[in-house]
């Protein structure tokens, strides 16, 4: 298959993952990521839709973004305001799933330690929740 015709099953995907959610009012990054569920688990879409070097750069680029975006939606005079709940709130949703997605890694998978904590800083999510 050509890279012209992969690009343009690439491309169809994030346009109707953009009319969706134009329609249903949900945020187009979540749609787009059940677009790509969606297809990746469609019978006979790895003839069409191919992973290549330059898409693993876009999803990684992609990432960065999205993770860039979400942290500049804070609201600084509200932080501010609740810098004490913040900080908390931000260890406590870093720290319970580090120590859940460590734990597993440790105990069921049977990882070394070095291993078990990268995969528990790997799988773990930091947050802040801005305050009223």
């Amino acid at each position: 298959m050509s890279i012209y015709a992969v690009a343009a099953v690439w491309v169809g995907m994030a346009f109707v993952a953009a009319l969706i959610s134009i329609r249903a009012a949900i945020p187009v990054a979540l749609v787009e990521i059940v677009v790509g569920a969606i297809a990746s688990n469609t019978p006979g879409i790895r003839e069409h839709v191919t992973q290549t070097e330059f898409t693993t750069f876009l999803a990684t680029l992609g990432s960065v973004l999205l993770t860039f975006l979400a942290g500049a939606e804070i609201d600084p005079v509200s932080l501010r305001k609740h810098w004490k709940a913040s900080l908390v709130i931000g260890f406590v949703s870093f720290l319970l799933p580090f120590a859940g997605a460590f734990t597993f890694c440790r105990f069921v998978f049977g990882w070394d330690l070095q291993a078990a904590e990268i995969g528990g800083i790997a799988l773990s999510t930091t947050g802040m929740t801005p305050g009223n």
